[in-house]
């Protein structure tokens, strides 16, 4: 009898393996970094073939360990940055390009001649997207007008295209042999390239982008009985498990914190940051800056939506007083520089690195410090860099209630971030609201394997899921509303000196 699910969790900065048990605990996993290509300010890449190496690093480790067997597994989920695309050959298995990371912003013309040509209009209400640099189908054209031998190879029907999960199952399942060129919904949502209504690729869509629908991989439902094929003897499992279950690493969060009902939201704090709230089986088009965008779909049952903001850098911007400024020496030692000082001495970070997202789509944007005077010292400015976070998860809340006319009354929390009790004790007093965090955060790579396990019957029902999700703490508000205000409107002051840098 199988005791596990396997999760398979490729991230921005890192890939994961992790073991779940029934009651959706921890039983093992493993860890690797790969690398940031920055080639050009605004550029960002990854190397698929180091993310397939590490993928079955990661896997190994996990394997070798005395008390695992492929037996003892009873399927396998995954789940990815989302956005991130990649354009490879099917016979060799070669990618022609780097992978072009969801943070990149070098489609920027690119998206100006679409909404140019289109409209913005035109996007929106197909895609539930708006049209910026964020999304897979302006890279993978980027990669058509800049990489001849794409286009050459075309013709013959060997070239794919795929984010981050399709590479990996496509690897799992058999690579260049016969490997399974598959996505699910979640993640077509986010390529502008998927009707959100039909739950199909659009021609027209296509059509302006010049893409042809040959490279796509085929559209699966999130949860899939209908398996899309088993790891192979000769991968990193070195036996057959399925591979049935896959979510974008939000929707996945979403499903971990077990955010099935209409109203429920959760906010991830990690590379990014990223707000969703579950809307039903009604797409809801934002009028105000978010995403409309699939949550998930359970086999053959109505899809359901979401509403979403998404944050560019959060998580990263500790990264980047790590190791661009050296001002710490691990990302938990901000926390500690942030509590020298008692508060953020009128200092504000913008971290505009590749524009701002929602709710504001400024790809003309940069990363700014304002309010900077000779008081100002690093633990101010590591109180702003965690501050940036919860005054940007504001700006999300403020627009998605325009949107849907609820009022959050409370906020499921997790991600890496979540670990800062500071940042956290912030963002309630900045929202009003209270914040719960799950036992288990990591929610991300739970999800995927909730999605696995659910398919194969490891799991029976939805409820089975809700009855494993417990509190582990819970944060009240105790900021003054006038001081709330006052902080608040001094990072839209912010904010606006953000604008036009480009």
């Amino acid at each position: 009898m199988s005791n596990y699910v396997g999760s398979i969790d490729l991230g921005t900065t890192s890939n994961r393996f992790i073991l779940f048990d029934k009651k959706g605990n921890i039983f093992a996993s493993a860890q690797k970094e790969h690398k940031q290509i920055f080639p050009k300010p605004g550029w960002v890449e990854h190397d698929p073939l180091e993310i397939w190496k590490n993928t079955c690093s990661v896997i190994k480790e996990v394997m070798d360990k005395p008390s695992v067997s492929v037996a003892s597994i009873d399927s396998i989920g995954i789940t990815n940055q989302r956005e991130t695309s990649i354009v490879w050959n099917r016979e060799t298995g070669k990618p022609y390009y780097n992978a072009i990371v969801w943070q990149c912003t070098r489609t920027d013309d690119i998206c100006k001649n679409l909404v140019s040509e289109a409209g913005e209009g035109f996007f929106t209400q197909k895609t539930g997207l708006p049209v910026a640099t964020y999304f897979s189908g302006p890279k993978v054209k980027w990669v058509f007008d800049n990489i001849p031998e794409v286009k050459q190879d075309v013709f013959s029907g060997n070239v794919l295209f795929g984010t981050i999960e399709t590479w990996i199952i496509w690897w799992l399942t058999g690579g260049p042999k016969n490997g399974s060129h598959i996505t699910d919904v979640s993640n077509a949502s986010r390529t502008m390239m998927m009707n959100i209504h039909s739950l199909e690729w659009d021609k027209d869509l296509l059509e302006t982008m010049d893409i042809p629908l040959s490279i796509l991989p085929d559209i699966k439902p999130s949860i899939d009985s209908n398996t899309w094929g088993v790891t192979q003897k000769s991968g990193p499992f070195k036996g057959k498990i399925p591979v049935c279950g896959a979510l974008g690493d939000q929707q996945a969060a979403l499903f971990g914190q077990t955010c099935f009902s209409k109203g429920e939201a959760k906010n991830t704090y990690g590379t990014g940051c990223f707000l969703l709230m579950n809307t039903g089986n009604t797409p809801i088009i934002s009028r105000h800056g978010l995403l409309t965008t699939l949550g998930y779909q359970i086999n053959n049952e109505s899809a359901v939506y979401c509403l979403e903001g998404s944050i560019a850098i959060a998580g990263a911007l500790v990264q980047w007083m790590r190791d661009n400024l050296g001002l710490i020496k691990s990302a938990a030692e901000i926390e500690d520089l942030a509590k020298t000082v008692d508060d953020n001495g009128d200092v504000y970070f913008v971290p505009a690195f590749s524009g701002l997202f929602a709710p504001y789509w400024r790809s003309d944007a940069r990363g700014i410090i304002a309010g900077l005077t000779r008081f100002a010292n690093k633990g101010h400015l590591a109180r702003a860099v965690l501050e940036a976070s919860a005054y940007q998860t504001r700006d999300i809340i403020t627009a998605m209630k325009k949107d849907s006319g609820v009022d959050l009354t409370l906020l499921k929390v997790d991600g890496g971030m979540v670990l800062n009790e500071l940042l956290i004790q912030f963002q309630s007093d900045i929202l009003n609201v209270p914040l719960i965090r799950p036992k288990v955060i990591e929610t991300t790579a739970l999800g995927a394997a909730y999605a696995a396990g659910l398919a194969t019957g490891f799991w029976s029902s939805i409820q089975d899921l809700k009855t494993n999700w417990s509190e582990e703490k819970r944060w009240l508000p105790s900021m003054p509303e006038k001081k709330r205000e006052e902080l608040y409107a001094r990072w839209g002051k912010a904010i606006e000196r953000s604008f036009d840098w480009i």
